[in-house]
């Protein structure tokens, strides 16, 4: 709706009176532009949609109740076709409840199933009961029921920071893994609250955007169970219960009829300190899950309409958790469209990643769509027209769709062939060389070829695998502790142990995982493209080997903050890597031609303008040159990597007269200052060195007079 419209909607509640009265409550019409629950100044406005529907039944409870202690059948003359609303005069949104009931036909072969009997959330519910304590057992016959919530946070003059794409650095985090721990040091782990407390931390890595993990409303009860003594959840979150409501179950306090304000105030710090913030969304399936699954929301709505089925009225299950959204049905669209709308404006996030996006893209009978409307219509949709849109461009159907995800130009991608072709290549895999070239200069033999630009998502590690000190310790996952016999989760991980299955203290074993660890941390930085780590990597968090911890809420998935302290020197690494990625801008393509007439883009495997790769190439040079956007100066880096075991010398480029490379990482060497990377790198001449087995390096390239003066500092 625009200004207008609420304008009318403002003056419309002035002047509007009861009609009528039913069950003992004044009511009247409602305003059918509206979704959910809506207080007005005598009353509240519920606005609910059905196609299918013969009627419907407003249920009012008592605070916690368990029993409604009103129910209000909508009149037949208050629905204007498939909507039904009513105004209830007298309600004080502090003290009651509600849900609703449907009846309508009941014939599972096409779908329908109404029951009178079921009690149903609203689907625009923007608070949902009883989930604020995190784990609590659910009482007998528990049913959902959603709360009225006061819109009033004051934004004050918050800002986009509106970072270009190729500028982001995105820290992935578990709400409550981030804090929980009890080393984390906070006054309330495992809640936003507790985000805020951390901001510090995250401007001193550097990063300049958070993406969260699932936040809406979902059930950490779903199949939760006891393995081994210990207690297993939902954790990860996977499983909308409702689409417009925050996850209560994160907050520090509890926020009755405020519902969503702590998680305000968190977003409002984060973007005050130029750091954005994405939501991970679901929209692919949700916690009703299939025949056996529960029944609260829409199944009770309008089955046939909200879920993929089959033609037996069975559930599609292409997102592996028992149903299948029907994204790209007209109401459904609306319903997607509207939610995300919601939490841009209401919310102000500043961007969304889609998970098994590639089901956003398939038609009510589940074939791929070469122009889904779900997603031309958010690609397109004006007030998301300043957030990110990223897919996670495959499902568990079997459809991927990196490089080919439909986008219009606006989707980015989680880049999963980055992520597989440079963990091959950092361990040092035959035949991967030339895909590494690809991957590290933005992937334009994935994305050119459709004119897509800020496409790439570049990540090695994210929340469903190995973190990054597990990828250099294990071979193999090690998940027993989910429950499934080792199982689930993935088994082609591209990793590698370095001789050891998890922990050791065999020096040798201890210098090449922390060498192979800072390869790729570099290489991410080093790539262009948006970048992307998992919470916890810059301080080689582990998961003791389980790359599917999607249950364990507990040591296995929540950040040990004390290895902080114990992996400093990878900590200040990862810290200096992301502010070199920012203080030269070339590295992301940004600034003009360079004056010293050397390509943006080139290759140099070994040896200057070398290109060739063959399945046995484990040398790669890649040199970015640019002049800077203020016309100062060039700015060249030069970045070898060799996956060897063996150490090779490396020949760059001849510098322009009068410039010469000094070296600014090299992996081989402790972290500690920048000085030192030059002073201990082996030259044999003005341009070879030596580049030590399984190490990277990186030179930049200035005036010969200014390193002079630094080499006699």
């Amino acid at each position: 709706m625009n200004k207008s419209d609420f304008k009318t909607i403002a003056n419309q509640r002035k002047r509007l009176k009861p009609t009528t009265e039913i069950n003992g409550f004044k009511v009247r019409p409602g305003i059918y532009q509206t979704n959910g629950a809506m207080r007005i100044n005598e009353g509240v406005c519920f606005t609910v949609h059905s196609i299918g529907a013969t009627s419907c039944t407003l249920l009012l409870y008592h605070r916690e109740g368990k029993e409604p202690y009103a129910r209000l059948p909508f009149p037949n003359s208050f629905r204007v076709g498939h909507t039904f609303s009513m105004i209830v005069y007298g309600l004080d949104i502090t003290e009651f409840e509600y849900a609703y009931s449907f009846d309508g036909p009941y014939d599972e072969s096409r779908g329908l199933l109404f029951d009178k009997n079921k009690v149903i959330l609203d689907p625009y519910a923007k608070a949902v009961t009883n989930q604020s304590v995190w784990g609590k057992t659910k009482e007998e016959n528990f049913v959902y029921k959603a709360r009225v919530v006061n819109s009033g946070f004051d934004w004050e003059d918050c800002k986009r920071p509106g970072h270009a794409f190729k500028d982001m650095i995105i820290y992935e985090m578990h709400v409550r893994g981030f804090t929980k721990h009890p080393s984390s040091g906070v006054e309330h782990p495992g809640t936003f609250e507790a985000i805020k407390e951390k901001i510090p931390y995250l401007l001193e890595l550097g990063v300049n955007a958070v993406e969260l993990m699932p936040i809406f409303e979902f059930d950490e009860l779903d199949g939760n169970r006891v393995i081994d003594g210990k207690q297993l959840y939902n954790y990860w979150g996977y499983n909308t219960v409702s689409f417009y409501a925050p996850n209560t179950g994160y907050t520090a306090a509890t926020e009755y009829n405020h519902e969503g304000d702590e998680l305000k105030q968190v977003i409002k710090e984060l973007k005050s300190h130029g750091i954005e913030v994405i939501l991970d969304v679901v929209f692919n399936h949700t916690a009703e899950g299939n025949e056996q699954g529960p029944f609260f929301s829409f199944k009770g709505i309008d089955n046939n309409i909200y879920y993929m089925l089959t033609p037996d009225g069975k559930y599609y299950n292409f997102s592996g958790c028992g149903n299948v959204v029907n994204c790209n049905h007209p109401i459904v669209q609306q319903f997607i469209l509207g939610c995300l709308r919601y939490w841009v404006i209401e919310y102000r996030v500043d961007g969304f990643r889609f998970d098994l996006a590639s089901i956003l893209g398939r038609s009510e009978d589940g074939s791929p769509m070469s122009k889904p409307p779900v997603l031309q219509n958010l690609a397109f949709d004006p007030i998301l027209g300043g957030v990110k849109l990223i897919a996670e461009a495959w499902d568990a159907g079997g459809l991927y769709q990196v490089g080919s995800f439909p986008s219009w130009n606006r989707w980015a991608e989680w880049n999963g062939r980055y992520r597989d072709d440079m963990r091959s290549f950092l361990k040092g895999d035959s035949g991967y060389a030339w895909a590494a070239l690809q991957r590290m200069t933005g992937s334009k033999d994935i994305y050119a070829a459709g004119g897509r630009e800020n496409a790439s998502v570049n990540f090695l590690n994210c929340h469903d695998g190995f973190t990054l000190y597990d990828l250099y310790a294990y071979n193999e996952k090690h998940n027993e502790e989910n429950g499934w016999n080792n199982t689930d989760g993935e088994n082609h991980n591209r990793s590698w142990n370095c001789g050891v299955e998890g922990e050791t203290e065999e020096e040798s074993v201890l210098s090449l995982r922390s060498r192979l660890r800072k390869n790729a941390f570099a290489a991410l930085m080093l790539s262009r493209g948006c970048a992307m780590f998992l919470s916890g990597d810059e301080f080689c968090n582990t998961q003791f080997g389980n790359n599917n911890a999607y249950c364990q809420d507990n040591e296995i998935s929540w950040l040990d903050w004390n290895r902080k302290d114990r992996y400093q020197e990878m900590f200040e690494f990862c810290k200096y890597m992301i502010r070199f990625r920012k203080e030269h801008p070339v590295v992301k393509g940004e600034g003009k031609a360079a004056v010293c007439g050397l390509p943006d883009v080139s290759f140099h495997n070994g040896r200057p303008w070398n290109d060739y790769c063959d399945d046995e190439t484990r040398v790669i040079g890649i040199m970015y040159a640019g002049r800077t956007e203020d016309d100062r100066q060039d700015d060249v880096v030069f970045i070898g990597i060799n996956t060897h075991w063996e150490p090779h010398q490396m020949m760059l480029p001849e510098p322009p007269a009068d410039h010469c490379w000094r070296v600014a990482v090299n992996t081989a060497l402790p972290h500690k200052k920048e000085a030192d990377y030059q002073k201990g790198t082996v030259w044999n001449s003005e341009v070879e060195l030596c580049i030590r087995e399984r190490s990277l390096i990186v030179a930049v390239m200035e005036p010969a007079g200014r390193q002079r003066k630094e080499r006699k500092d």
